[in-house]
């Protein structure tokens, strides 16, 4: 069967197309482009995948930046308070180191007294202060101040602290305020 060609109107040799050829040749470019699609599609599914995963990571990076600056915050707060509630801690102390004022009072109220006297320095400890006990240890220019020296007559006591004039602390473990204390001093008789 021959086929009219619609150019010149005249017939040609050309056999007609079978209708499954055009269908296959039809399903293999909509194959194609299907793939092309599908291939920009996963691209931009990755692109996207990234960009979220990423934005979460930085999310949770900058909850726990703000989470660690607001304790930063809290800490440095609390550092300041408690230095200046430190002098009333130190005024107790001197108030009951005073043994013969101390025992002339009236024995409820001396009770009373360091039952506030306990409850201060619990909630001074709870908020990150301790204290520096430097008796019978080396001395150390980092966390002691020598107030004075006094002779000692044993070797092993030579540059070890024998008395504390005034407590050194710590606060959330960086040194405060140093020990002021009076260190040992051992010279060899001659």
């Amino acid at each position: 069967m021959f086929k009219k060609d619609p150019k010149n109107d005249t017939d040609t040799d050309v056999a007609p197309l079978d209708d499954s050829v055009v269908a296959e040749e039809s399903a293999a470019e909509t194959i194609k482009k299907l793939r092309e699609k599908l291939k920009t599609t996963e691209k931009e599914r990755m692109e996207y995948l990234t960009g979220w995963q990423r934005a979460k990571a930085d999310l949770i990076n900058a909850r726990k930046r703000d989470e660690e600056e607001r304790k930063e915050f809290i800490r440095f707060a609390n550092e300041r308070l408690i230095e200046g509630i430190l002098p009333v801690l130190e005024s107790f102390e001197l108030a009951m180191g005073n043994k013969e004022a101390w025992e002339k009072a009236d024995k409820n109220w001396r009770t009373g007294v360091e039952y506030i006297y306990s409850q201060l320095k619990k909630a001074l400890e709870d908020g990150g202060l301790t204290e520096l006990k430097p008796v019978n240890q080396k001395f150390d220019h980092a966390l002691h101040e020598a107030a004075s020296y006094e002779p000692v007559t044993d070797e092993k006591l030579d540059h070890v602290v024998t008395k504390v004039i005034q407590n050194g602390y710590y606060i959330n473990g960086k040194l405060m305020r140093p020990a002021k204390v009076v260190v040992g001093e051992f010279k060899k008789k001659e």
